[in-house]
């Protein structure tokens, strides 16, 4: 799966991944992560969700990374706000108030780019890569934030009955990925009325992953 392909998906507007409204999971599990007043939370592969006003509404400092460029245009028009864009080597910064938008490969993302944070909140990028990237990206994603907490949010279903994203992502594949560095807590597994794309059945699967001591 090539950078191509989701630009060119947002070129074409193909991005049933784009939620409409709030996540309901965000707004409901959140606070368990117990983010400090003022704290920072990092959004991967974050499109222009409309998580992130819901996350600046409390007053919480988001920083997130995409590739695509024209959806952080978008993102940044629906908050009514301007940014401040910089270059920042492979990466253009878009900036303002408490938020910051990194706009290019996540992989060359580095801790030093991109600060200190306190949660991760991951609704739509594990699922959104194939089995040969999810590896590398949670190691990655572990490193660059120093295993800080995370709200992950996945859907299980066969895998086999479809092709594409979002991917089904077993509980032991959670376990594999994030284990070393977390203790695991699933929070919350719920049937999705209509499946995944017509597969059925489907569950949403919440975890909450925390910081080995």
């Amino acid at each position: 799966m090539s950078a191509d392909y989701w630009l060119n998906r947002w070129k074409n507007n193909d991005i049933g991944f784009h939620e409409s409204r709030v996540n309901p999971y965000l707004d409901r599990y959140f606070t368990n992560l117990k983010i400090p007043q003022n704290g920072r939370v990092f959004v991967p592969l974050c499109g222009k969700t409309n998580d992130i006003a819901w996350l600046l509404e409390q007053n919480i400092q988001v920083v997130g990374v995409e590739l695509c460029e024209s959806a952080i245009k978008h993102l940044f028009g629906s908050l009514n706000v301007t940014p401040t864009v910089t270059v920042h080597d492979k990466f253009k910064l878009y900036s303002a108030d408490n938020l910051a938008i990194w706009v290019g490969d996540i992989f060359a993302l580095t801790a030093n780019l991109l600060g200190s944070v306190d949660v991760i909140y991951d609704r739509g990028s594990l699922v959104a890569l194939p089995f040969t990237l999810r590896k590398k990206y949670s190691r990655h994603v572990v490193m660059i934030t120093q295993k800080a907490p995370q709200l992950l949010i996945c859907c299980v279903y066969d895998q086999s009955k479809r092709d594409g994203t979002p991917y089904s992502i077993s509980a032991q594949e959670v376990f594999d990925h994030y284990h070393h560095a977390y203790s695991l807590q699933l929070i919350r597994c719920e049937a999705i009325a209509n499946g995944v794309k017509g597969v059925v059945p489907a569950n949403i699967v919440v975890w909450q992953l925390n910081k080995k001591d």
